[in-house]
This record gives C-alpha cells, structure tokens and sequence, in this order.
C-alpha cells in the first residue's frame, strides 16, 4: 500500500498542547574506584518547543541525536536535569508520582519495538485492557467491548483477543501497541519510531492508520524518527536535532523546499528521489558525530559543517525566527 496524501488540509489548533522549556537531560558518568560523577553525557541539551493540538510534530536527526531521551522526558518516563514541560498549561515536570498519575491517560507512547514493549505473558485482551482496570471503574464486560472495538478500529479482528504477541507479525504487534495506546482516549501520543523496524509496504499501511486515527480520536502526535520520507509523509511541522540541540524547526513544506540549515541541507540530500531534474546535489559530511559527554564549543555541528567559520567556535547560535514558523539555529544568518 502507498504512502497516501491528505487531499484536505488538516486544520491545526492554534492553542499548544504541549510545551517544552529549555529542557536538558544529563546522564552522570561514573569513574574511579569511589564511582564519582566525573562527567555528563548531555543527550538533551537546552530544547524548547511548542506542540500544538491536533498536530504532528516530526523530530528528525541522527542516532544519537537526543530524539527518543527527548520524547521520553516530555513524558515523564525520565525526569528532566532542567527546564520545564508544561501540558494544558500544567507543569508536570516535577509532578510527584501520585499526581503525575492523573496525566497519564491524557500521553501515551508508541515504541519502536512492540515485540519488546508488549508482555508475551499477556494476550492481547489483557495487554489492551491493562490501562482500563487501572485508570477507570469500567466493568468487565465494559473493558472486553472496549478492547474489541479498539481492535477493528486498528485493523485486527475480535477473535484476536485471545492470542498472544508471539502468534502476529511485526505489523500486527504494532497494531496491538497502538490500540493499548488509544484505551484511555488520550490527547497527546509519542511515536518514537513506530514504523522502523517494519517492512516497507507495512510501514505505509501502519502510517495511514496512524492518520486516520488522528483525524478519528483528535489526537496529537510528536513523531520520532530517522527516515525523512516518512516524517514528511506524517508530519506538518518538523524539528531537526542534533548532538540534543534542536537545529531548525519549520512547516514541513517550508523545511523540506527551504531547507536553511547546514544540516538540515545534508539530511536532504541523502534523502534518495526519483524526480532527476529536481534532485538535491548530494553533500558528504566528513567526520562522526562528537560524543554527546564532550560536545564541541559553540555550535555543535561546527566540526562537521563544510560553511564553518571562526564565530561558529566560539559563540553557540540561538534558534531564530526567519519569517512564516521558520526557525534555525545557525551564524548564517543575522
């Protein structure tokens, strides 16, 4: 099945959903025979950014880049070093346990592995009521018709309520982790590379009923991933990050037909087409990607950029606006 296109344009909410302040995320590295702290792998490091209801926010970058810690963190399945995350106006960042709980039917996630993310102990009826018995007063009776109808929404049958992860494809799990997900009609789903692992042909039908979905259930969507044909199939805005920086931000057409960014310019052009008279020259970055516990001074990408220049070293750039939603990081541009 193809990658299928929106004919309508989707009307987004002006009001955001969810907003992240000047988040950072390090993780101690411990050495010595006392195992001191001697260092930080900073793997988020300063990001800030707006999602909007109704919208999906693609994050795309390197591996290593700090999406998936990103996305964790907005969750609260990792507690942010600094900064804030603020859901419906609500900061949940420091949110205790107990509270936080209140949350939590309102986000929920979609790993990239849903073998390794559903109990092989549980069939699919248990895995797709768990969150009902837990989070509401549904009866029983309540909670099966609930899971049979999740099921057929996503593409499975009744009759597969019974049977456990190991009895289904790949695409099938993934199916079973998106209905676990929709159980509670939450606002607000991190996808951190739901379609990665799956076959090519699966990936589009997985994709297509991610969208229809969202148009179903209102949902909002933060989308993590590293092929950028997909993000640009799924997504209406999308940020780029790099060494847990976030490079550019933009509407996707604006970021996909103008890309500014050094970086963001590299990703696209080893980004194959089939279109030879609009093909992007192909630009081959040189160097690894710096450890994220050792970043390069001033602007991260600075050692791998091919336009580096002396201010590139010693002053870390501020992500600016550039006019219509764009914004990039970069000396390039006053």
């Amino acid at each position: 099945m193809p990658l299928t296109d929106q004919k309508v344009e989707k009307k987004i909410d002006e009001e955001v959903l969810v907003q992240v302040k000047n988040i950072k995320k390090y993780f101690p590295i411990k050495g010595g025979i006392l195992k001191h702290t001697i260092g930080h792998v900073k793997a988020v490091d300063d990001v800030s950014l707006d999602i909007k209801k109704g919208e999906t926010l693609g994050v795309v970058g390197e591996s290593g880049s700090g999406k998936s810690t990103l996305g964790r963190v907005i969750l609260r399945l990792l507690n942010p070093t600094e900064g804030e995350v603020l859901f419906e106006n609500q900061d949940i960042s420091h949110l205790s346990n107990r509270k936080l709980r209140e949350y939590r039917k309102d986000m929920q996630i979609v790993f990239q592995d849903p073998f390794a993310s559903l109990n092989s102990k549980m069939s699919v009826g248990e895995l797709v009521e768990e969150p009902l018995l837990v989070q509401t007063s549904m009866t029983r009776s309540e909670r099966k018709e609930k899971c049979i109808n999740l099921l057929e929404k996503v593409g499975l049958r009744a009759s597969d309520r019974g049977k456990y992860p190991h009895e289904f494809s790949g695409g099938q799990r993934q199916r079973i982790s998106i209905a676990r997900a929709l159980a509670l009609n939450p606002k607000f789903i991190i996808c951190d590379e739901p379609v990665s692992a799956l076959d090519v042909s699966i990936q589009a039908q997985v994709l297509n009923l991610m969208a229809d979905l969202q148009d179903e259930f209102d949902l909002t969507y933060l989308f993590i991933a590293h092929d950028l044909s997909v993000v640009k199939h799924i997504s209406d805005r999308v940020a780029v990050m790099y060494l847990g920086r976030i490079a550019e931000i933009a509407p996707k057409k604006s970021l996909y037909d103008n890309p500014l960014h050094p970086y963001t310019q590299a990703l696209l052009s080893s980004v194959p087409s089939t279109d030879v008279k609009n093909r992007r020259e192909k630009i081959h970055l040189t160097g690894d990607l710096p450890s994220p516990s050792d970043p390069p001074t001033g602007c991260a990408f600075r050692t791998r950029c091919p336009q580096a220049h002396d201010r590139c070293a010693i002053e870390r750039p501020e992500l600016k606006h550039r006019g219509e939603g764009h914004y990039v990081a970069c000396h390039l541009y006053k």
